[in-house]
């Protein structure tokens, strides 16, 4: 009786460890980050046309000038669009891998991608 109380605790004294030693990782890969910000890729109609280098502050006119994105201080935010509802310039600033601001009337996404998963193979200025 005494060895199965003994092998319960050791059991939780175990997964305590695990959980505590995931959550340090996951919140150290949190805080820090990537050290480069990564990129924005633009696609329209769902080809990828470029991808810009947020590093670097810039205004770019995307589709002819129908939009206009601004990359400033490792974020990336659509600062004019000609469509009716503009509900990607009243989406926020995007700056972490994955996230994405969508103009569906004129088929604009951009998507925030680290160094590793750029799409593609050089930057377009």
């Amino acid at each position: 009786m005494e060895n199965k109380k003994n092998l319960r605790k050791n059991d939780l004294l175990l997964l305590l460890i695990v959980v505590v030693v995931a959550a340090a990782i996951c919140a150290l890969r949190f805080w820090l980050g990537d050290k480069h910000p990564g990129y924005v890729t633009v696609r329209i109609d769902g080809e990828v046309v470029a991808s810009y280098d947020l590093s670097e502050n810039q205004e770019v006119e995307l589709n002819g000038g129908t939009n206009t994105m601004r990359i400033e201080d490792g974020t990336v935010k659509m600062i004019q669009a000609d469509c009716p509802d503009k509900l990607c310039m009243k989406q926020k600033a995007i700056s972490k891998n994955r996230e994405n601001i969508i103009c569906l009337p004129n088929n604009i996404v951009l998507q925030i991608a680290n160094q590793d998963e750029s799409e593609l193979d050089a930057v377009t200025n």
